[in-house]
């Protein structure tokens, strides 16, 4: 997506567990933060911290998953969130705009 000479790059992901636990702490799967780095990098060639990245995974019954979360590494925002897909069309639609403006914001 793209807006006001900002690009967000979302790669969207489907896990049962999204989140991964490192000694008894649940983080974001590190080869998932490494893949939408590499997108982000390899798109921002200028390194102008224009682009930024967003894991998007698909909402489970599990009760821990990733939301609003935000990192800043080598200068670009990564971020991660989830998406319902347990409710009608119109709903699942709106919602990657809804995410998209809270990156942008």
């Amino acid at each position: 997506m793209q807006k006001d000479g900002r690009t967000l790059i979302i790669d969207a992901k489907y896990y049962s567990k999204a989140m991964a636990q490192n000694y008894d702490k649940l983080t974001l799967r590190s080869a998932h933060l490494y893949q939408i780095y590499a997108y982000v990098k390899n798109t921002d060639t200028a390194n102008t911290g224009s682009v930024s990245g967003l894991l998007l995974y698909a909402k489970t019954e599990d009760a821990l998953f990733p939301e609003g979360v935000r990192y800043v590494i080598g200068g670009s925002s990564i971020g991660a969130g989830t998406l319902d897909l347990n409710c009608d069309f119109k709903e699942i639609a709106a919602q990657p705009e809804d995410i998209a403006q809270h990156y942008f914001a």
